[in-house]
Formats: C-alpha cells, structure tokens, sequence
C-alpha cells in the first residue's frame, strides 16, 4: 500500500471505494476499488476532497483484476459476443445477436482448473437473445501473477477454434411432407402443419410448402423430391414414426438415398425421431409428440441445423444427458435443464 498526491495518481490501483456525497442529490461510491485512476478523474476526486490516496504499490510481474479478467474474457471470445467495461475485477460477455451459444466445455474445464481463473457460461446449445449475457470472466485476487494469467491465455490458444461464441440461425427454405392415411384422405384435419410452421418462422426459416402424402413408400418419396425440385434446403417429414409395420416414412427416406444418421433419439419426448442428409440436405422425421408436445426433441436438434451444424450419431447419443423433459405446467424452456 502506498499514499501518494492525487495528481501523481494516474495509472494507480485504488485500494478502496471512495464515496461522493452531492447534497440533496446521492450518496454513493464513486470510483470502487481497483478503480485504475485515469487523467480525467484528478479534478473528480479534488472535488471530494481527496488530495491523498493510498493505492496499490506497482509489483513487477503481477498484473490488476481488472486488466487480468478483459485479457481472459479476450483469450476465450469468438464471434458474437460483446465484452463489457470491467468491473470490480469482472468482465461480462452478452450476445451481439440472436442465435446458439456454443461453448467448448472442455476448454472452460482446463481453464477453471487453474488456480484463481473463474470463467462462468451458459449451457452449449443454449438459445440466446441479443443482449443476454452468457458469460463472465474474473480472477479471485486484486493481483494475480503475470505466468498464471499467460498459462489461461495459452490454454486457450492452444484450443482449436474459439471458446465461446454465438451462431445466428441461417434463413433456411423448409418443405414439409405430411404422412398418414387418416390425413391425406380427409378424415381428420392436419394438426402438424402449423405447429410445424410456426416453430421454423419462430427460428427465422420460411416453410416454402406443405404436401401430403398417404403411406406409401413412392408417393412419400416423391413428395420429397417435388420440394427439393422447389430449392428446399430442409424437409421435415411428419407422422409415419411409430413401430407400426404401415409406418413407412423411415424406409421411404432411407431408400430414396438418405444417408441415415439417426433413427431414435435419447429424448423424452421425442424417442421415434429420425435425422438423415440427402447429400447436404438434412431430412428430418418428426414424431407425433412434436404436434402437441411444448417442447421435445425437434427443439434440440433443429436449431443447431439451422445455424450450420453437421450432426453426427455422436451428437444425437450426447442429447440423453438432460434429454429428460419434465413436461411441466408452464413451459419455461429454455430456462430449465431440458437438452443441458
């Protein structure tokens, strides 16, 4: 600890808050502690009456909270992000946009394990909205040694692509085919089409067309074809997922050519879903629980296809570890631990 004159202050630490009292205005700190004193606040602080300050004294090799936590907030944002004014030694990262956030979870593990290094985020996969914050970067001490905060920095440097970032969802053209004998010839009304089409408008897509189809391999197969003759960058499939032996969309998907990634998923709800690509064109059989099911499988496995995702059978199986929905009365997701 060191005083020295306000005026040969600038570029110290201070070492506690300094209150400003404005009669009949507010009470309140001014500038909190490890506040780095800056030209500006000389004629601040003089109004106080602080001619003296007791700041930190300068150590070779260790660096302020402050300074620390914005050099490991940079070390570990990618796009995306925004990075806010430190704050008692904190940086806070909100969204820049709407879209995924995306975490490498290991990354964040190797980092925490290093001795005072905090970083705090959201879940991976986690919807955001611009402005939401996602995460936070500190360190514990007001000082923290330069080779610790340089280790942080070369842990995630040395991780291949950024830590954190946020992926905005593409604007994908979508064709829904709609399946079932009981729909296609009139005897009950389509209840799939507009929850179908109202979650992809919710993820900014546009569904270019519905068809329907009865359970027929061919006709199934060839209302497929028509949406993407039609420059479908996506087709859903609805019914047709069950066990049933006349439940035949799986078949017609996988003999029209459709590299089959996953049939059957470890989501309740949303066990019967089924994710191939034709070429790049992801295809998509959507159970029966997406139609009056708040929230289910679709609501994991969607958005990340809309923001650019290949999926793997690796990706699907990892959806199990909070893949239970409680299906509770007010649906809060993504506020819950549904798909963390």
């Amino acid at each position: 600890m060191q005083k020295i004159r306000v005026e040969d202050a600038v570029g110290s630490v201070l070492l506690h808050d300094l209150t400003q009292i404005l009669p009949g205005e507010s009470k309140g700190p001014r500038f909190k502690k490890g506040h780095i004193v800056r030209e500006e606040d000389i004629p601040v602080l003089l109004s106080m009456g602080k001619e003296n300050l007791y700041v930190w004294d300068r150590t070779e090799g260790l660096v302020h909270e402050n300074e620390a936590a914005e050099r490991l907030a940079r070390a570990v944002t990618g796009p995306g992000l925004h990075l806010s004014e430190p704050s008692e030694g904190k940086i806070t990262l909100t969204a820049e946009y709407s879209g995924l956030l995306y975490v490498a979870e290991e990354a964040v593990y190797d980092l925490n394990s290093l001795e005072y290094i905090v970083l705090a985020t959201l879940h991976s996969h986690r919807p955001v909205e611009k402005g939401a914050k996602v995460a936070g970067t500190r360190v514990v001490p007001l000082m923290i040694e330069e080779n610790i905060l340089a280790e942080a920095e070369r842990v995630a440097q040395s991780h291949n692509g950024p830590i954190l970032e946020v992926k905005a969802l593409r604007s994908w053209k979508v064709g829904v085919v709609t399946t079932g004998s009981e729909v296609y010839h009139g005897r009950i009304k389509d209840k799939f089409g507009p929850v179908v089409r109202a979650k992809i408008e919710g993820w900014g897509s546009t569904v270019i067309g519905q068809s329907f189809a009865d359970d027929d391999i061919p006709m199934i197969q060839g209302r497929i074809r028509e949406h993407l003759d039609k420059g479908a960058e996506m087709v859903l499939v609805t019914g047709g997922m069950s066990v049933d032996p006349d439940d035949v969309t799986p078949t017609a998907i996988r003999e029209l050519g459709g590299e089959l990634v996953t049939y059957g998923s470890p989501v309740l709800p949303g066990a019967m879903f089924l994710l191939a690509y034709l070429g790049d064109i992801p295809i998509m059989g959507l159970p029966g629980c997406v139609m009056y099911s708040k929230t289910t499988v679709f609501d994991l496995v969607a958005p990340r296809v809309l923001a650019g995702e290949h999926l793997t059978k690796r990706d699907i199986a990892k959806l199990g570890h909070g893949g239970l929905c409680l299906e509770c009365k007010v649906c809060t997701y993504p506020h819950c631990p549904f798909g963390k």
